[in-house]
């Protein structure tokens, strides 16, 4: 059977090289060019990859028109703009690149966490481009391509490293202490920082989706005009929890009677003042958490990524927090912090090169953890993890 794959892997122009002795892989030294696939949630993504770092095109097709007036993504509306969409955005993809699918090398997609029925679009279309052209397939967490979304505009990470991913769906805080190993230090205990967005935005009126609405409003706002607290766990642990703030805001929205717009049609002094102290406090939660792990593990490195990355509040808090720590903070771009295809191919080209193919009967799973991929690296590293084509 593996005599079969080697045959099939070089027919097919695959630019890896087995090298049984050692029972290692080893990648020739020509570049690898990897298609990556990402649909776990509304956006739907392609991108390829040249050697893990070079952006050659990237497609993201958002759906925020289509659930904007719910206030928040539905799961199959979702699901059915993925069907719709994956077979232009994937040929964009190409057509933008300047190659053809004859050229890829792998074929890297989301495979969770996220929606269901998202996930499974994706990466029912990434199998069967997979086996069509003869390539190895692997699949990626989601989390890991944002801490891999740092990789295309910032000089190479210096491990270990610590990861702030903060999104919509997620808000956890990695030690990365090398490539492919992953420590969960934090994690949200409910809520993650960009729904609480959401929630907070929804509860003003201002729309779907809140980060941006919330900094907007909160430019103009005093942080210090409204006391939150910063939420803490009764167990002492440092994990992140964002609901009790959310309560907090409808509280005070109830007792004071708060005017979000004046007659104009302008949002109201008291709203960018409660915009600006409810984004301080989510971002305060974040920074400080972080920074007292950084003293903990002492990180060369700090990533923060996601969406929420793109808030010029957490940027700046996080900058300031790096040079405290006499360290380097690495952001995305906000092209590359929302959901995209180029971190899910640059997270899929170091799997690859190390040798950690899916098996084509690869499922999605909507709640994976990173703990998973930290495990499977450590299993292959240590020689006991198998996969197959």
């Amino acid at each position: 059977m593996l005599d079969h794959q080697i045959e099939l892997w070089t027919r097919s122009g695959f630019a890896f090289r087995l090298f049984l002795s050692l029972g290692g892989l080893i990648p020739y030294s020509s570049s690898v060019l990897v298609l990556g696939i990402e649909s776990s949630c509304d956006e739907t993504a392609a991108a390829v990859v040249r050697d893990g770092r070079e952006l050659i095109s990237s497609i993201i097709s958002s759906q925020i028109k289509t659930h904007e007036r719910f206030g928040g993504v539905v799961p199959e509306l979702a699901s059915r703009e993925h069907l719709v969409k994956i077979v232009p955005v994937v040929e964009e993809a190409f057509a933008r690149a300047g190659v053809s699918k004859n050229d890829v090398d792998g074929v890297a997609v989301t495979s969770g966490p996220g929606l269901i029925g998202s996930l499974l679009v994706g990466l029912s279309f990434a199998k069967g481009m997979a086996y069509a052209l003869g390539r190895p397939l692997v699949g990626v967490n989601h989390i890991e391509g944002h801490i891999y979304s740092v990789v295309f505009e910032n000089p190479p990470v210096q491990y270990p490293a610590l990861a702030l991913v903060v999104s919509g769906g997620h808000t956890n805080l990695f030690l990365v202490e090398e490539p492919g190993v992953y420590r969960t230090l934090a994690r949200t205990r409910d809520d993650a920082a960009g729904e609480a967005f959401d929630k907070v935005s929804k509860m003003l009126g201002l729309g779907y989706p809140g980060g941006p609405q919330i900094e907007r409003l909160a430019a103009d706002g005093n942080e210090r005009a409204v006391h939150f607290k910063i939420p803490q766990m009764s167990d002492r642990s440092l994990d992140f929890s964002f609901s009790g703030l959310k309560t907090a805001v409808t509280k005070h929205l109830r007792e004071n009677g708060l005017s979000v717009f004046n007659s104009d049609g302008e949002p109201t002094r008291a709203a960018k003042d409660l915009a600006a102290s409810f984004q301080s406090v989510v971002v305060r939660s974040l920074i400080t958490t972080t920074e007292r792990f950084a003293v903990e593990h002492n990180p060369r490195t700090l990533i923060v990524a996601g969406g929420v990355a793109c808030n010029k509040s957490l940027r700046q808090a996080a900058s300031e927090a790096a040079m405290r720590l006499g360290i380097d903070v690495y952001f995305p771009s906000p092209h590359l912090s929302t959901d995209n295809a180029a971190m899910i191919a640059a997270a899929g080209t170091a799997k690859l090169k190390a040798g950690a193919y899916s098996a084509l009967d690869l499922n999605a799973n909507a709640t994976l953890r990173l703990s998973d991929v930290d495990a499977e690296t450590v299993k292959l590293r240590q020689g006991k993890a198998r996969h197959r084509l």
